[in-house]
């Protein structure tokens, strides 16, 4: 069998900067910050399911925990006059303690229809509402593919396929996507489809060419 790698982690420190989520260490409380950092994550990703969420970081100092949501919908989280953000902001410090300060900070992304943590999530949703995965595949690559930035794209999906009684994998290409070179700018992301056949699994894979020396992504 072959060995698999996610392709990012793949790239870390040669065309990807090391950037984690979690941006903290504490020997003593590490499993609990563990546990409430993904109580965290779980609770803004139910909370912000249509606000094109695609990342969370968790920043730790001394009572302090600074929370960055990376969102392609930064007005749905805003809210009128910042009313959703401070709404936000009170029910994490709830889940944190009264004891830590929460500083809440939301960030736009600049390129959505390119993004592939976005992307998944969008096939994710519209495989939930039962369109034939077919149609959703063919569509999302031909409104990808148009971007310049795009060199290539492929998705995977997996599980009971339009409720087929045999799960299965399919999957559709356009372009190159060269995932044995390093210098290659890969953009990788999965996600989850829950129907009422089964969970049905996503995976995007956006080539965006080349990286070279001091060039970074």
């Amino acid at each position: 069998m072959t060995h698999k790698i996610d392709p990012l982690v793949f790239r870390l420190g040669i065309t990807k900067g090391v950037d984690w989520k979690s941006k903290w260490f504490n020997k003593k409380k590490y499993a609990d910050n563990l546990k409430q950092d993904f109580e965290i994550r779980e609770f803004i990703e139910k909370k912000l399911a249509n606000a094109a969420v695609e990342k969370v970081v968790i920043e730790r100092s001394t009572n302090l925990i600074t929370i960055t949501v990376f969102s392609g919908r930064p007005g749905v989280i805003i809210g009128r006059g910042g009313m959703g953000a401070e709404e936000l902001k009170k029910e994490l410090k709830e889940k944190v303690g009264e004891k830590v300060e929460v500083r809440l900070n939301i960030q736009e992304i600049k390129n959505p229809e390119t993004n592939a943590q976005l992307i998944a999530k969008n096939i994710a949703q519209q495989l939930e509402k039962r369109i034939p995965f077919r149609r959703v595949l063919k569509l999302t690559i031909d409104r990808v593919a148009q971007s310049k930035e795009v060199k290539g794209i492929k998705i995977a999906v997996s599980g009971r396929l339009d409720g087929s009684e045999m799960a299965r994998r399919e999957w559709l290409k356009r372009g190159r996507i060269p995932l044995q070179t390093l210098r290659a700018d890969i953009d990788y992301a999965k996600a989850n489809a829950y129907t009422i056949y089964g969970v049905i699994g996503i995976k995007v894979w956006i080539y965006r060419g080349e990286v070279f020396e001091g060039k970074e992504s």
